[in-house]
């Protein structure tokens, strides 16, 4: 026997996943070294200082909702109105 890293089967693919939770159990009993010929660089912004807070205030249900969909998608309630509002201001840009 050898003790050479064996490379990835096509069945050891990176799976699709649902939400961060989903994707940080995978990596927790996975090896990314076992991945690696799939992984690729990708661009990251990081935003500009975000100390800048104001305060949104909202009903029980629509606050739950807001975070039901936060949680499916994998990030917090903030981060999801964050990107709606910026969303919604270069939608109105183009207007």
């Amino acid at each position: 026997m050898t003790s050479a890293k064996r490379q990835p089967k096509a069945k050891d693919r990176i799976p699709e996943f649902k939400n961060r939770e989903e994707e940080a159990e995978f990596w927790r009993t996975h090896d990314v070294a076992d991945y690696w010929n799939e992984m690729k660089p990708v661009k990251v912004e990081v935003a500009k200082d975000l100390s800048v807070g104001i305060t949104v205030r909202f009903d029980g249900q629509t606050l739950a909702e807001l975070r039901r969909r936060a949680k499916e998608m994998g990030i917090g309630p903030t981060t999801l109105i964050r990107l709606w509002v910026l969303e919604r201001l270069r939608q109105e840009e183009t207007l």
